[in-house]
């Protein structure tokens, strides 16, 4: 349609505003027909200390390891012993059925909320088992699997959940915003594009100081659009910062799909090009490619060569919440066409490729982990569920100045505690 101007000028076409829109929505019907998949083995491998000049056309490619035959291939194919495969299968599952078990908890109103992984577990599991002990994560709420990982205790996980008298962060936080200094897992915020700048200034301070720790933090795809995102790209970019970024790309933010965050633009691993820093795009249901990836990452950090953005090319199965319903938004049956699989299966087939792993054994882990999971639920439960038992009034007061202001010594005593 063409008109004439306010100011004059004729046949000037009418401007229109683009609303980005999913590929299919309830009743649709669903595919990812739009994905562009290189094959396994395809995205080439720079070295670690390359420019960043040079490898400006890896935002596009798809870093995979695992093929349709359950074989690793290609450069970036890492070299893993089958315990440690075995043991990034064993976070997996565990994290699975965790979520599982915690995820009936509330409808059984034992708890106010939860959040799954389903389908996301290869991301923190192969991330934890490649940093070290003393290197901090600054975590979403979909990477519990970085806890399982390390061994943290289940039980202190179901207190927390539960709000109870043991809950570990004594009532201060909302369920499953887990915090655990000892297992490298910063406390976690549920506005998501804090952690960056956090992640930020940890590093920072860690390369101030001489000192050898890096930093990994999280932010779904979502929240790239936000300010925080790009401010403290912008840092790491200036000050060369030892940090990991990484954006878990698991199709839906909430209720809104990735497009609204520029992802029908152009990869969100090509938002490192801005700033100077390597991007990375993934396959974040190969086990091992996100092991290799983040391991690369990894060394150029410790190499003083600065930051590196990972796009974790994923999609959430479940719900984003107890609060969400996924089917008001998105094909209820979405997640059988996602292309990439399960990543729970995909390495137990690698496992049972390689001939260390079978059904057998697969079966009894498991029946294992389902009742390590009713133990520790068990355990939590006779402490006290959602509401059925509390941390003491007098923690509201704890921890808040180093040394007692008088308004809390006040308040504490007009309540008698």
């Amino acid at each position: 349609m063409h008109r004439k101007s306010s100011q004059g000028v004729a046949n000037r076409p009418s401007l229109e505003l683009h609303i980005p829109e999913p590929a299919a929505r309830p009743g649709d019907a669903a595919h990812f027909g739009a994905s562009q998949l290189p094959a396994a083995g395809q995205t080439r491998r720079p070295d670690t200390l390359a420019l960043e000049a040079d490898m400006r056309d890896l935002p596009f490619g798809l870093i995979r390891v695992l093929d349709e035959d359950d074989c690793a291939v290609g450069p970036w194919a890492p070299s893993l012993t089958g315990e440690q495969l075995v043991r990034g299968l064993r976070a997996m599952m565990l994290t699975r059925v965790f979520d599982d078990r915690l995820f009936r908890a509330h409808r059984q109103g034992k708890t106010s909320f939860y959040m799954k992984s389903t389908g996301e577990e290869a991301i923190g599991a192969a991330q934890s088992m490649v940093l070290g002990a003393d290197d901090m994560c600054f975590p979403t709420y979909r990477v519990a699997s970085w806890l399982h990982a390390r061994g943290y205790p289940l039980s202190e996980m179901v207190n927390q959940i539960f709000s109870n008298e043991k809950d570990p962060l004594r009532g201060r936080q909302l369920p499953i915003l887990f915090s655990a200094r000892d297992y490298g897992f910063f406390s976690l915020s549920g506005n998501l594009g804090t952690q960056y700048g956090h992640a930020v200034g940890w590093a920072m301070a860690s390369a101030y100081k001489n000192d050898d720790k890096i930093a990994l933090a999280y932010v779904g795809e979502g929240t790239t659009a936000e300010g925080n995102f790009h401010e403290a790209l912008t840092f790491a970019s200036v000050y060369h910062v030892p940090c990991i970024f990484c954006v878990t790309n698991n199709q839906w933010a909430i209720s809104s799909f990735s497009g609204i965050a520029g992802g029908s633009e152009t990869t969100f691993a090509a938002k490192a090009l801005a700033y100077g820093i390597p991007g990375l795009r993934v396959d974040g249901n190969d086990f091992l490619a996100v092991w290799a990836a983040t391991e690369w990452a990894a060394e150029r950090a410790r190499s003083n060569r600065g930051a590196t953005l990972i796009e974790l090319y994923t999609y959430r199965v479940a719900g984003h919440s107890t609060s969400d319903d996924p089917t008001k938004y998105r094909p209820a049956d979405e997640a059988e066409y996602w292309p990439l699989g399960d990543p729970i299966k995909r390495l137990k087939q690698h496992l049972i490729h390689l001939g260390e792993w079978d059904e057998e054994r697969d079966a009894a882990l498991a029946d294992e982990l389902d009742k390590e999971v009713r133990r520790a639920v068990k355990e939590a439960e006779a402490v006290g569920t959602l509401g059925k038992s509390k941390p003491p009034l007098s923690e509201m007061f704890e921890g808040v100045f180093k040394e007692p202001d008088w308004r809390v010594l006040e308040q504490r005593r007009e309540l008698g505690i």
